[in-house]
């Protein structure tokens, strides 16, 4: 099979020619990866050694999850590409985030996972964090409290609430993940959840709800009932 580098192309069929031309919501997402690999290896030219990235990777989800190392290693990779290709998937983490007004009203669980889901469903350790509200329901700050395997033994409870005291929120939701991708909620998950309300209650800080959040799926167990009996 002849492969063809890429200034062997029409120039008028290069991915950064298309971007200039097109815009880059033109591209598909293997010439997006193109631009930032910027060139291929002998025998594969760069568009094709990104259609087989993405392909063995399972597309840009898989990327974001895919190690560093691991990444490095990949054909045709090495530190400098899979350094671009991760700080290219940062930036998009990163203004997601952005673009979220820090007085976001929370006004359903849907809403939690509009500002989380995305960032925390690709995580592969256990993260919990705190969003504080004020007494309208809107962000005052989300803060990451533990990262590593969470049980009912391992959380203490002051500070989970050390920050929401601090800024004298009104309330907070509590989130954490399954790196698993099942959010089904477990028997640890339910007994810290009765432990933080009833804390709540002695600071008089309501802890509104607590998320789980899964592979694209997340468990609200305030609306389950579980823990908020």
């Amino acid at each position: 099979m002849i492969s063809l580098r890429m200034h062997e192309l029409p120039a008028y069929d290069q991915p950064r020619e298309r971007l200039a031309r097109l815009g880059a919501g033109a591209l598909s997402d293997a010439e997006l990866l193109a631009i930032l690999l910027r060139v291929g290896t002998n025998g594969t030219n760069v568009l094709q050694l990104a259609y087989q990235l993405l392909a063995e990777c399972g597309g840009w989800a898989g990327l974001q999850l895919l190690d560093f190392n691991d990444l490095c290693q990949r054909h045709g990779i090495g530190t400098s590409k899979a350094a671009s290709i991760k700080a290219a998937l940062e930036i998009g983490r990163r203004l997601a985030r952005s673009g979220i007004d820090e007085r976001f009203p929370i006004r359903s669980p849907a809403d939690v996972a509009t500002l989380l889901m995305v960032e925390m469903s690709h995580l592969d350790q256990e993260h919990l964090r705190t969003i504080l509200l004020d007494t309208k329901n809107r962000v005052q700050q989300i803060n990451t409290v533990y990262i590593g395997s969470l049980n009912s033994a391992t959380i203490r409870v002051g500070e989970v609430f050390k920050e929401a005291v601090r800024r004298n929120s009104a309330g907070i939701i509590v989130v954490h993940n399954h790196p698993s991708g099942e959010a089904t909620p477990s028997i640890d998950d339910i007994e810290v959840t009765r432990q933080l309300v009833a804390a709540g209650r002695l600071l008089d800080i309501e802890l509104l709800d607590h998320l789980i959040i899964g592979r694209g799926q997340y468990v609200s167990l305030r609306e389950r009932g579980l823990g908020f009996e």
